[in-house]
């Protein structure tokens, strides 16, 4: 039998929401800066508490249980009116967070990260601006962004690797190269990091090319290789959907890897709390792609 005159603790409604919304105690752990074992007694507490299971955990998968899909509904209602409980008995405005994400490091994941966010902080207001890796450093050092997270592009230190990316050559299933002819290529225009390292990579290994698409982001540039107008160099994890790698099929040179990587400035333990949630998110998201 439970009491049920006995509030909820809203830390154990926190934990279980964000192993709802991350899949993994292990992306938990890191955004609560705690350890595994206490974001697993909390979950033991919330469920003892209830009177039944929430999670149905496996060495490889963590999902809600039937009474837990019923009550992931309730749990979030009852954050949200915590955070809003708050916000009535503070004077300050709420919190903004305007963060830039490269367009190659954002892709379709953009939104699985958005509503993570929400969920953990849903009084944040979060301002994200979409532009290439340089373009967002430039902005970061004007003091113009709160965080960034890009392609390590540079020399510099000062960054948290988040995760470190595969490059490969793609191409329409149906796209030829003919042998003799410039690599037909779509792009973004410089000074892409990508494009460099890139066209770099095929002037080393002397192969002729040619720009027949220039675009103005990862997503018109995924547009163009599904349309089958050329070959570009693209993480797998943001290259369109039925793209295949023709590297061994057209003899096209190996791109290095690349990292991925948070810079920040914010202070505030509320903010940092927050942030540390979406390197979690976004840890767990580049590292087990799905």
């Amino acid at each position: 039998m439970t009491d049920t005159s006995k509030p909820l603790d809203i830390d154990t409604v926190q934990a279980f929401v964000l192993v709802a919304d991350f899949a993994s105690f292990t992306r938990v752990a890191e955004a609560l800066d705690t350890s595994q074992a206490a974001i697993s007694l909390k979950l033991k507490r919330l469920e003892e508490r209830l009177g039944y299971r929430l999670l149905e955990r496996t060495p490889r998968q963590v999902r809600l249980s039937p009474r837990g899909e019923l009550f992931i509904v309730a749990a979030r209602a009852l954050l949200n009116a915590h955070e809003r409980a708050l916000g009535d008995m503070g004077s300050t405005a709420p919190r903004r967070l305007v963060i830039g994400i490269s367009d190659h490091v954002a892709g379709p994941d953009l939104p699985i990260w958005l509503s993570r966010m929400a969920a953990y902080d849903p009084m944040v207001i979060l301002e994200v601006r979409i532009a290439s890796s340089r373009d967002l450093m430039a902005a970061f050092d004007r003091n113009e962004l709160d965080a960034v997270i890009v392609r390590n592009e540079g020399d510099r230190q000062d960054g948290e690797v988040l995760a470190v990316e595969r490059f490969g050559w793609f191409a329409a299933p149906a796209w030829q190269h003919s042998p003799g002819q410039p690599l037909r290529m779509a792009t973004m225009a410089a000074p892409c990091g990508v494009r460099h390292l890139a066209t770099r990579a095929l002037d080393t290994a002397c192969i002729d090319w040619i720009e027949v698409f220039v675009g103005g982001g990862v997503m018109a540039v995924g547009a163009a290789v599904s349309a089958g107008l050329g070959v570009a160099a693209l993480a797998y994890r943001v290259a369109p959907a039925g793209a295949v790698d023709v590297s061994e099929q057209y003899d096209l040179p190996p791109l290095p890897m690349s990292e991925v990587v948070l810079y920040s400035r914010i202070s505030d333990g509320r903010s940092k709390d927050t942030l540390r949630a979406l390197s979690a998110t976004f840890r767990g998201v580049l590292r087990n792609p799905s």
